[in-house]
């Protein structure tokens, strides 16, 4: 086991003004700062013979706090409570929430340039960004306010209002590494105020004795899941994962933090946590599903109710209400991109049952087909760089970015390039640009390849084309971003013609396998115009993925309201339903019988 480590979380005061109390109005603080700890038990007197009334009965429990793997913890347990009784639905103090939001963006996410500061206006909190973006939390109406969300949750360091690039561009010496950010030539439109009414789906916000309450999850779901994880609540302690995090699909196991989890027995629902968590789920998907229009959904409330699957969602049997999740998930919304990853600690690890939607089986089976024709030319597996004649050949069926920049940089002196997409692409860019090298067509083939990591894409882009851009619309409140990037295939830290082929005849092979980003680069290409597609039409997949929980502790993914697109004539256009090829290719054997290929290639010319 490995050495465990102790993430300390302190209070770090950036601006703190009591003017009578914590409730009072006027109030001005700042995430970090020590606001008093809330009593043990806070309730309301009873109804007297004025009639006035009963407040809530609320309980604070501490829990430890573990992010990502059990040798993380915060060295503090961490504040929830329990509100009229309710032990399995974790209610956050703002003041509390807003100490923790601070600490995960700043180190969890990695922006030291991330504050936030407090102001209580009459019991209406608003929580302020360094960038003055603001998200107003009403306890007097039960709504939640952002004047732009997109603003709100984004890294103080982006160029852009909604960049989905990783990687900073920078190391720790401040010197550029794999991704340059052409500020000149991104531009933002900013998007309307979202306002969510969390009082028209069910959900309270309780101001109550000078202390303010809200949902965890609902927390969870507008604030936390942007940085691609949430918070689960096991009834033991307080967990910060995705899925990665509780499976290794390296591996093909639970994890050691996933089995922690799934240690406690299983529970039935109360029927508080029944209601809310359906409420939830309803407002998070409301508000941030992506493809909401191409499948004719006008709130999820109504369509659970037209496929006869409220009530099962809304019941107290969490090993019911998972898999009425999955099987919506599945062939209601079946998008390839949604997906139910892990089931509630309350329904067990043998909960799910198995199922596949209509997409997921199409796709399968293209990629059995296009596999099988591959590997009668490639019987012991199809090289990921090849040269035949004078065309290469870069091949890969994932977009995976495993390593932080410097990793790249090292292995330039030792020779030992990291083995991901950015690593290939990098060796194969070496060996074609090398002294008296005899390509002149280089092929991207993507026939098999069903997506990944958003780095990867844009580094396949900025080899291909220079100028990357990188087109997103966030369908949940209008915003529109888009970046151009380079990207530093040589290593050299600078960003300029001898990290492109643009001087070589370009090619990219697609197919109906070509998912995700292995549909949004050949759009981008085409869009150039200096890349040429043969093969078919690809799979599609426009919105990026938005990791979510339920609030009984399920993991799954959607289609999130950041659809990626591509630009012409100034509009954003979406690429869901696939990219055309500029050349068909009849048989499947024509795209591995590189030979024969080759020599169709130089026939284009």
């Amino acid at each position: 086991m490995k050495k465990s480590r102790m993430i300390r979380f302190t209070a770090i005061l950036l601006v703190c003004i009591l003017l009578s109390g914590c409730g009072a109005a006027g109030q001005q603080a700042a995430a970090g700062t020590d606001a008093p700890a809330p009593e043990q038990t806070a309730a309301a007197a009873a109804s007297d013979e004025s009639g006035e009334e009963v407040g809530h009965t609320i309980v604070e429990r501490s829990f430890p706090a573990y992010i990502g793997d059990l040798d993380t913890e915060l060295t503090e347990p961490y504040p929830l409570y329990f509100v009229d009784g309710a032990e399995d639905l974790p209610y956050v103090e703002l003041y509390s929430w807003a100490e923790l939001l601070y600490f995960l963006n700043r180190e969890f996410a990695g922006d030291p340039g991330y504050e936030l500061s407090i102001y209580n206006e009459d019991n209406r909190l608003i929580l302020e960004r360094e960038s003055g973006f603001t998200l107003t939390v009403d306890f007097n109406t039960d709504t939640l306010e952002f004047n732009d969300y997109d603003a709100f949750i984004h890294n103080s360091d982006d160029t852009t209002l909604i960049d989905l690039l990783s990687e900073s561009g920078f190391n720790a010496n401040g010197e550029a590494q794999l991704f340059h950010r052409d500020k000149q030539a991104s531009f933002d439109r900013y998007g309307d105020i979202m306002t969510l009414d969390l009082a028209a789906y069910g959900i309270e916000l309780i101001a109550q004795d000078g202390k303010y309450y809200l949902p965890l999850q609902t927390m969870n779901d507008f604030l936390v899941s942007p940085m691609q994880t949430s918070f689960l609540f096991n009834g033991k302690a307080l967990i910060l994962a995705n899925d990665e995090d509780l499976f290794d699909y390296n591996e093909g196991s639970y994890t050691e933090l996933a089995e922690f989890y799934y240690s406690v027995p299983q529970a039935q629902r109360s029927d508080a946590l029944a209601e809310y968590s359906y409420n939830e789920l309803c407002l998070v998907l409301d508000s941030l599903y992506g493809l909401k229009e191409p499948h004719d959904i006008q709130s999820f409330r109504q369509l659970f109710w037209q496929i006869g699957y409220d009530e099962v969602l809304s019941g107290n049997d969490p090993v019911d209400a998972d898999n009425a999740l999955k099987s919506f998930i599945d062939y209601t919304l079946d998008d390839l991109h949604s997906v139910f990853n892990e089931y509630s600690w309350m329904a067990g690890l043998d909960a799910i049952s198995d199922s596949s939607g209509m997409a997921n089986r199409k796709i399968t089976e293209h990629s059995r087909e296009y596999a099988e024709a591959r590997k009668a030319f490639y019987p012991d597996g199809c090289p990921g760089y090849e040269e035949v004649g004078d065309t290469a050949f870069v091949t890969f069926d994932s977009f995976r970015s495993r390593y932080r920049g410097e990793a790249f940089y090292a292995g330039r002196e030792t020779g030992d390039i990291p083995d991901d997409t950015i690593g290939l692409i990098i060796r194969a860019h070496k060996q074609i640009t090398r002294e008296n090298s005899p390509i002149k067509n280089v092929v991207l083939d993507l026939s098999n390849n069903t997506g990944g990591a958003v780095d990867a894409g844009i580094f396949v882009l900025g080899w291909f084309l220079g100028d990357a851009p990188f087109s997103v619309k966030d369908m949940a409140t209008g915003a529109m971003s888009t970046s151009v990037y380079r990207a530093d295939v040589n290593l050299d830290r600078s960003f300029d013609e001898k990290d492109t082929v643009q001087d070589r005849n370009l090619f990219c092979l697609i197919s109906p396998v070509s998912f995700s980003c292995g549909n949004l680069v050949p759009a981008a290409l085409k869009s150039s115009q200096k890349v040429t597609l043969i093969g078919r039409t690809t799979g599609g997949g426009s919105c990026s993925v938005q990791p979510l929980s339920t609030a009984y502790g399920s993991v799954f993914q959607i289609s999130s309201a950041m659809r990626m697109s591509f630009l012409k004539n100034g509009s954003f256009y979406d690429i869901d339903q696939g990219v055309d090829p500029d050349v068909y290719l009849a048989s499947l054997a024509s795209y591995y019988d590189r030979e024969l290929l080759t020599d169709f290639i130089n026939g284009l010319r």
